[in-house]
């Protein structure tokens, strides 16, 4: 892959017509595969999940929701400190999903939105050679500690999430042809682990039970389609959500997921912070990711841009840039700043 720019995956837009002939008619020649943007519930990544999915099941219980806006409920926490949080019932062993691969929405959504994405490529709108990228949190990213706080709890609930999020997969691969078809997986539980940032986890088996997850997933991607992740420092309550001192954890977990999917890896995306200094990038040396294009998330405080990537090409001279995340979470104000700062890395910064 010669493209040199990606975009993670959520975008501050209301329609994914309007993410296709914005971002994707300006950003799309320098792009591999073009997400739909993540628009409406998905803007807010995890929380679609836990208030359409977790809220409803009959196994589980609500131990809280986030706080309402003057008396008006509210759906997406304003931070780390009012998020949803769940229980497994009592006498529940393993929590499991009916209506499988269509139960958790992904598919349902990514079949929508590549009918779209095939029609304004039919008319010029995108690049001929274009995929459709389908961008989903891992499982221990939606079920993480501070999610189910109770002991023993995530053991009951990760399986059978593990396994709806497969069915998800298998039937978004079933629609969308493997040549049109890009799918990542987004990763920020794991990464906070990585760097011993969830005071729940113990530091033994850190690389085990966040491998095991895409062991089952990864190898369902068809051969022909691509594979990608996203790791990130995350963005709930502002960015970055936690500041490792270098990229150290980001490359040992980049090259445990490559080392356990079962499959050809086509990219990794790691995210990078507001540094310049040769430490904090150093440890990249260390990758081992296969041949797999590797996306630096660089796209953020243009004054110092070209500074970060200079310092980065020290220990990694090939590489590409994308921001540190998606940007659903900012306001739609914001949408024209950063198209223009994906444009201008695109040409080289």
């Amino acid at each position: 892959m010669s493209e040199q720019l990606l975009l993670v995956g959520s975008i501050p837009l209301d329609t994914v017509e309007e993410v296709f002939t914005s971002f994707g008619k300006r950003l799309g020649p320098h792009l591999v595969s073009m997400p739909d943007g993540e628009v409406g519930p998905r803007s807010h990544w995890i929380s679609r999940v836990h208030y359409q999915v977790f809220v409803g099941h009959p196994e589980l219980e609500i131990l809280q929701r986030p706080r309402p806006d003057n008396g008006v409920e509210r759906l997406h926490p304003h931070d780390s400190t009012d998020g949803w949080k769940f229980r497994v019932k009592p006498g529940v062993e393993r929590v499991r999903f009916g209506n499988p691969g269509w139960r958790l929405g992904f598919a349902r959504d990514a079949l929508n939105s590549y009918f779209v994405f095939k029609t304004l490529r039919e008319k010029g709108v995108l690049p001929a050679k274009l995929r459709f990228q389908v961008s989903m949190p891992s499982p221990v990213s939606v079920c993480p500690p501070r999610i189910f706080p109770e002991p023993g709890d995530i053991a009951k609930i990760l399986p059978g999430y593990t396994e709806a999020a497969a069915a998800e997969l298998d039937t978004i691969a079933a629609k969308i042809p493997a040549k049109d078809l890009a799918i990542q997986w987004d990763c920020t539980t794991e990464m906070q682990d990585a760097y011993g940032s969830i005071k729940e986890l113990p530091r033994d088996g850190m690389i085990e039970r966040n491998v095991t997850q895409f062991r089952t997933l990864s190898p369902r991607v068809p051969t022909d389609a691509l594979l990608g992740y996203h790791l990130c420092f995350g963005t709930l309550g502002g960015w970055p959500r936690f500041s490792p001192d270098d990229l150290a954890g980001a490359v040992t977990m980049a090259n445990a997921f490559v080392a356990n999917s079962g499959r050809r890896v086509d990219w990794v995306h790691i995210p990078a912070l507001d540094r310049s200094d040769d430490a904090f990038y150093a440890p990249l040396k260390g990758l081992d990711v296969k041949g797999a294009k590797v996306y630096l998330g660089m796209i953020h405080h243009p004054e110092t841009y070209k500074a970060r990537v200079a310092a980065a090409k020290k220990a990694l001279p090939n590489f590409g840039v994308g921001a540190y995340c998606g940007f659903g979470r900012e306001p739609p104000s914001t949408k024209r700043k950063i198209l223009e700062e994906h444009v201008k890395a695109a040409a080289g910064g």
